[in-house]
């Protein structure tokens, strides 16, 4: 072998830009296999390569979500912000993700880069001035901004969808499109009313951006491979010109947001659309992050040797696709994305992440409830990753993952390598034979020499810089395993604990190999697993990787025909890379997360929501609603919220697990009599069996109330119909 590798790519500089998170709730899982684990996997993947790679990311602070927390939390906007951003940097980085910096976009270099944006925008005449009609909440007295609007999907009838986006089918919407509008402030229906915004006019920039995204050409200049993008990346952007793309409005009448420049009439009372302010964090951030690094912001946006990649949820696609693209290139001189590899949406155990119904694995929780386990995490999110097609997450695909894959697979060869190597050889790499016979996992037929496996090593890394190459993920993953998998056979094919009694040479030679294997594995295993990287690294007796051009080191070292790791080098004593995960421990998960079903149908239950769609009369004969009195109540351990009830039902005694620890005391409600629903079918809530549901009222300020029995002197398992 006698060649150099090299990568493919022309480009030596990347700016890699993950999504701005909004700041009104914690991360979830959805959130990691949509954005963050594949941008930073990739971000990992290019500093291997050698290249310079500037990977920016923060907390999108100014979206209408933000305030409507905040009113229901009966906070601040900014306490609300400060509260999610610090716990969005904790998070990132105990699960991993190596920003090189992570921005807010409530500070004061965002908002000057914002109001720079527009301010030029507007002197060059780029925006129209419209008045319009839009909903206006007279209660509230304040225009609605489009998550202030909530209203049935008119494309799939989700009964909660968003003025601006339906968050069931993921359809971009406007509020008119709404059916039934109500404010998310009061819950009145809105009424329409006169104002006045600056509009981006998208229909002037309809043919260049349709030649760019489905052709990859801007004024004869070939800016990217469209080929490259993903399929539904590329028909969504279709659909949208396809329909006629039509001037957006890029200011809102709000209180809370980036302020319209004073110096442009009209201004007052007047905020950005978080739609324009929010990408251009992705600049302020990289204008920080140069200040504090002594760099030229402006070469890693301004320059032709820099590749801009966005990394997003297809629910974004639009706005980095075409609005994010028409405000670069309306101010002017800046790159547009080569790339904008958006996931699909994760599901779980067979529902939608939902937030508002606490739905969802939290990434905080889960290091909390794990801790160790980060990359068990990442493995799981990748092999599942929704690259093409929505996936979904179990927590029992997640155990099988970890223990038949991360421990069987990876975790047993290293360890069996490590552990032999200490054994036969004291930790000392031993001199070797490149010509001795042994047989390899290549899959040939004859017995090859040292070299050859080596050669084969090296083409099996090459296919995983291949696919990662092509956003490929999932599939450089698999190839990881693979590469694990044939170290096993070398072993198992092998068998050094019996060849050591008759061919001590050849055995040498194997585990020499197998050292190369595992060395390989610490470098094409950090993108993914960065932590096991880092075990690896501390087994090996190495430094840990520091993603300066490692990658392509070692493939030349292999292209050489020489050793990754060389004879003579000492390793550490073994110590397991991964462990199992019990049965218990799953169990406790699942049981956590069904809780979430209790305590959503108890505050749903008699609330000023949307009517929901009519039953047969038959369907609520099936209810079997009964009089019931508490008889003993305690708080469940480890929560703030679930009450462990017993129930007197007159001919039994039966258990309830309730959400209402935060509205009553559990001695202040014994002798309470209240109405059960008995036939509903029994489930485990932090271990413990609830048998039936209480009805309760919620006055939607998150205080419930019991739904009693008219009179105190009813008996116990009266039937209620």
């Amino acid at each position: 072998m006698f060649f150099l590798y090299h990568d493919m790519s022309h480009y030596e500089k990347y700016l890699i830009t993950a999504a701005l998170p909004y700041a009104n709730g914690p991360l979830h899982i959805g959130h990691l296999a949509g954005a963050y684990l594949s941008s930073d996997i990739y971000a990992r993947f290019l500093r291997l390569q050698g290249k310079e790679v500037v990977f920016v990311c923060g907390s999108d602070e100014h979206g209408a979500a933000i305030t409507i927390k905040a009113l229901k939390e009966g906070s601040t906007p900014q306490d609300i912000v400060d509260k999610y951003h610090n716990l969005f940097k904790d998070t990132f980085e105990k699960i991993g993700v190596s920003f090189d910096i992570y921005h807010r976009t409530s500070s004061e270099l965002h908002h000057e880069t914002s109001q720079e944006f527009f301010t030029t925008l507007y002197d060059k005449g780029i925006f129209e001035t419209r008045e319009s009609e839009q909903y206006y909440d007279p209660k509230a007295n304040q225009f609605l901004a489009d998550r202030y609007i909530q209203g049935t999907c008119p494309n799939c009838s989700f009964a909660e969808a968003y003025g601006d986006q339906c968050e069931s089918c993921g359809s971009t919407l406007s509020p008119t499109d709404l059916i039934n509008p109500i404010s998310k402030i009061s819950g009145d229906k809105p009424i329409k009313k006169k104002t006045t915004h600056w509009y981006l006019p998208l229909n002037n920039d309809e043919a260049w951006i349709k030649e760019w995204v489905e052709e990859g050409t801007l004024e004869g200049k070939q800016l990217h491979d469209p080929n490259d993008w993903k399929n539904h990346v590329i028909g969504q952007c279709k659909s949208w010109i396809e329909n006629g793309l039509h001037p957006r409005a890029m200011t809102r009448d709000l209180d809370w947001g980036v302020d319209v420049p004073q110096s442009i009439d009209g201004s007052e009372g007047k905020k950005l659309y978080v739609w324009l302010d929010a990408p251009i964090g992705y600049i302020s951030a990289t204008k920080q992050w140069a200040k504090d690094n002594n760099k030229n912001w402006e070469d890693y946006w301004k320059s032709d040797d820099t590749a801009l990649v966005h990394f997003i949820g297809k629910d974004n696609i639009v706005f980095h696709c075409i609005i994010f693209p028409s405000i670069l290139r309306s101010h002017g001189d800046y790159n547009l994305p080569v790339n904008v590899p958006a996931n699909q949406f994760m599901n779980l155990e067979g529902r939608k992440i939902s937030t508002s119904k606490n739905w969802a694995v939290w990434v905080h929780e889960y290091l909390e409830d794990l801790p160790g386990r980060e990359d068990a995490l990442r493995y799981c999110m990748v092999k599942h990753m929704p690259e093409l097609k929505d996936s979904e997450f179990t927590w029992k695909t997640f155990q099988e993952a970890n223990n038949n894959e991360l421990v069987n697979n990876v975790g047993n060869f290293v360890n069996r390598a490590i552990v032999l190597l200490n054994k036969y050889y004291d930790g000392v790499l031993p001199e070797y034979d490149a010509w001795a016979e042994i047989e390899g996992p290549q899959g040939q037929d004859e017995l090859t020499c040292y070299d050859g496996e080596i050669l084969g090593l090296f083409d099996n890394i090459h296919r995983v810089y291949e696919h990662v190459h092509k956003y490929d993920f999932r599939g450089g993953l698999k190839t990881i395993m693979e590469i694990s998998t044939m170290g096993n056979q070398l072993l198992q094919n092998n068998a050094p604990w019996q060849l050591i009694k008759e061919d001590e040479e050849a055995v040498k030679t194997v585990m020499m190999l197998v050292t190369q294997y595992v060395g390989a594995l610490r470098i094409v295993l950090r993108p993914y697993l960065p932590f096991a990287s880092d075990k690896l690294s501390d087994l090996l007796n190495l430094p840990n990787l520091k993603e300066d051009g490692e990658w392509v080191e070692m493939m030349n070292t292999l292209a050489d025909g020489e050793d990754i790791l060389p004879a003579g080098h000492k390793i550490s004593a073994p110590s397991h890379l991964f462990t199992r995960i019990d049965d218990e421990l799953i169990t406790a998960q699942v049981d956590k997360l069904n809780a979430s079903l209790i305590l959503d149908e108890v505050a749903t239950t008699a609330s000023h929501s949307a009517v929901k769609e009519t039953i047969a009369f038959d369907d609520f004969t099936k209810l079997d609603l009964r009089t019931a009195t508490i008889v003993s109540a305690e708080k469940v351990k480890k929560t703030n919220k679930l009450l462990k009830l017993e129930l007197d039902l007159g001919f039994e005694t039966r258990t309830v697990v309730s959400g209402i620890a935060k509205s009553y005391d559990p001695e202040k409600i014994i002798g309470k009599k209240v109405t059960l629903l008995a036939n509903l079918a029994p489930r485990k809530i932090k271990g413990i069996e609830s048998q039936g549901m209480i009805l309760m009222a919620d006055d939607g300020d998150e205080s419930l109330c019991f739904i009693s029995p008219e009179k105190d002197d009813w008996s116990n398992g009266m039937t209620i119909s």
